[in-house]
């Protein structure tokens, strides 16, 4: 049941936060584009899990996607707690998932061919791309709430917390977490003059503290989640 869960998590990884541009995200009101979103989450689930007379596979995903999108929709609201909660929902409907699939005569035993490469995969996009939308969209409460005014370049910081994660992503892998220290060290000198201005650098240490904790908790998250092969 743990790699299958493994599995299911990585690709819903991949499916929210690289296969779901922009456009599918606005166009999602609408219940078609939200089984759309839905379909191509249980194609990446029947693909990843490689049991092809499996069609239970992509019908039960899709299911338990669009029903958890569907209701997000309807709640209309757009704020941490609610990208939470709908994380934690697909989430818990995956683990459901892989328990049936390994309690019922529905799917063959996984032969592992890929696990590394999906969850890493998973792993990889959960921890530089998905904390991202978490962060932004607590950074943009902040902003908001303080009346901050932000002059730096278009996409500026949300570009450097994709790097600086996928820099801890990095150094947990390959048994360096050391370096998350430099990287500390680094950006608290770049970081410097903004430090002079009190809402600012607040804004600035809770952000980063934000972006790296959920990076090193992911990080390690996946590299757990390969001694499950």
């Amino acid at each position: 049941m743990e790699k299958i869960a493994a599995i299911l998590i990585a690709v819903h990884m991949v499916g929210d936060f690289i296969l779901q541009p922009d456009w599918l995200v606005k166009c999602k009101t609408n219940f078609p584009y939200i089984l759309l979103h839905a379909a191509i989450h249980g194609t990446l689930a029947y693909l990843a899990l490689q049991a092809w007379r499996c069609w239970q596979i992509p019908v039960l995903v899709l299911a338990i996607h669009a029903t958890i999108d569907w209701l997000k929709q309807c709640s209309k609201r757009d704020t941490v707690m609610a990208f939470m909660f709908d994380q934690v929902g697909h989430i818990l409907g995956l683990l459901l998932l892989a328990w049936i699939l390994a309690h019922r005569p529905y799917l063959p035993a996984f032969g592992g061919r890929g696990f590394t490469a999906i969850v890493v995969a998973g792993g990889f996009t959960a921890t530089v791309f998905g904390s991202g939308f978490l962060i932004a969209k607590f950074a943009k409460r902040l902003v908001e709430e303080n009346g901050l005014k932000l002059d730096g370049l278009l996409n500026g910081g949300k570009l450097i917390g994709q790097l600086e994660r996928a820099l801890i992503f990095l150094f947990i892998f390959i048994g360096q977490p050391t370096g998350i220290g430099f990287l500390v060290a680094a950006k608290s000198i770049l970081r410097f003059e903004e430090a002079k201005k009190q809402k600012l650098a607040e804004y600035v240490l809770i952000g980063t503290l934000l972006s790296f904790s959920l990076a090193v908790a992911l990080s390690s998250a996946t590299k757990w989640a390969l001694t499950l092969k």
